[in-house]
């Protein structure tokens, strides 16, 4: 039974791994995103109390 013999599948297996767990997160991680994120001012908005009508 041919089906029982590693060492292709088992070749093929560590290669297929090492491209997911290398090769494509670093192609990945290159990208840049358009909307890079700004800095919040630190200062505090003034808030104002608001008096409900009833």
């Amino acid at each position: 039974m041919p089906q029982l013999n590693p060492n292709p599948w088992f070749a093929i297996l560590m290669f297929s791994w090492l491209i997911f767990l290398i090769i494509i997160p670093t192609k990945i991680l290159n990208h840049t995103s358009p909307n890079e994120p700004t800095l919040m001012s630190a200062e505090k908005h003034k808030t104002e109390s608001w008096d409900w009508p009833w």
